[in-house]
């Protein structure tokens, strides 16, 4: 048996056994590392919209092929630099993983895309919102605080929220009466006893953006912190479901880099890409984010801005995620959430 070894990204040895013909001889060769970029995306309508608006367009330009693994995944991100098999290039954090990240070095150094594009060596793309929905025919009263979402004496139903710390604990701070303009520095002791209250009531915590959308559509939930571009997507399914921007928690998305990658180039020509202006906006129009590219602002009309958390009507009844100030490191709140939810 002869074995041939070829440079693709799973290491995998390629065989080919003796009774193979001569019109097959010629063994196939995977080239990934050549043209071919790993992009990982988390799916669905995000997916789709980054198709079309920044990896089609990218791959025109430049020649590069990409391909898209999904879902988002911090674990297999640092699991891919630990052990050299890497699945992906290319990925996008939110801030919290994005300290976590930069800070075990599983990442690499980025220049700024725009002024002020960089943070903790991500560039940033898009902002999206954590906001409260609710399925209409349960509820004849909305919602409108987060107080109220945990209020289920005046709400009775199942919750659901994302099994991601740094997005959860300020919103249970804000249950607790905490204002926006004092929610930072955390205080975290105070945010996991009003986690307590909400804890029984809470059905599913969800962890893909999909399964969001889903639970809500579906009714296995009557009341949800989702993103709100997930909302929108039950809502276009017809789904019976309201939601309000008041008490919206925004939070920035960043690419970054798998560290020591061996596409470095080109997954660095792909983040400039992603992140320059047109492309930007288109993206997050068909995917209802806010650009975080000042410049793509000449390519957002005032109709498209209503479904974006930083229009102005939108942004002036949210809150932004300071990560700057956060008061504990991301990483000992993930362990603390974990633990936590578990018990």
């Amino acid at each position: 048996m002869t074995t041939i070894m070829t440079p693709n990204r799973r290491r995998f040895l390629q065989t080919a056994g003796a009774a193979i013909t001569a019109s097959l001889a010629a063994p196939y060769v995977v080239r990934a590392q050549d043209k071919v970029l790993y992009v990982n995306t988390w799916g669905g309508p995000w997916e789709t919209a980054a198709k079309t608006h920044l990896i089609e367009p990218f791959t025109k330009e430049t020649g590069i092929q990409v391909k898209t693994v999904s879902p988002v995944s911090f674990a297999k991100l640092a699991q891919q630099v630990k052990t050299g098999t890497y699945e992906f290039d290319v990925t996008t954090l939110g801030a919290g993983e994005l300290v976590r990240a930069n800070q075990a070095g599983i990442i690499e150094e980025l220049q700024a895309p725009y002024e002020g594009g960089l943070f903790e060596n991500g560039a940033a793309s898009h902002a999206f919102a954590t906001v409260i929905a609710w399925r209409t025919d349960k509820y004849k009263e909305a919602p409108k605080t987060w107080a109220d979402f945990w209020d289920v004496e005046k709400f009775p139903g199942g919750r659901s929220l994302q099994r991601y710390p740094s997005r959860v604990i300020p919103l249970a701070l804000l249950a607790d009466g905490v204002a926006p303009k004092d929610l930072y520095p955390l205080d975290v002791d105070r945010a996991f006893k009003s986690l307590d209250k909400i804890k029984p009531h809470v059905r599913v915590w969800w962890t893909a953006g999909a399964q969001s959308t889903q639970i809500l559509r579906d009714g296995e939930v009557d009341m949800i912190g989702i993103w709100h571009g997930r909302y929108f997507e039950a809502e276009s399914a017809g789904a019976p479901v309201a939601m309000t921007w008041n008490q919206g928690e925004i939070e920035r998305a960043y690419w970054v880099v798998a560290k020591n990658t061996p596409n470095l180039d080109n997954a660095r020509k792909f983040v400039e890409f992603a992140t320059s202006a047109e492309p930007l906006a288109g993206f997050s129009k068909a995917a209802d984010y806010g650009p975080l590219n000042p410049a793509s602002n000449e390519f957002v009309s005032p109709e498209d801005a209503k479904r974006m958390p930083t229009s102005p009507d939108n942004y002036k009844l949210t809150f932004e995620q300071d990560m700057a100030n956060f008061g504990i490191d991301p990483a000992e709140l993930a362990e603390r959430f974990e633990e936590w939810a578990a018990s």
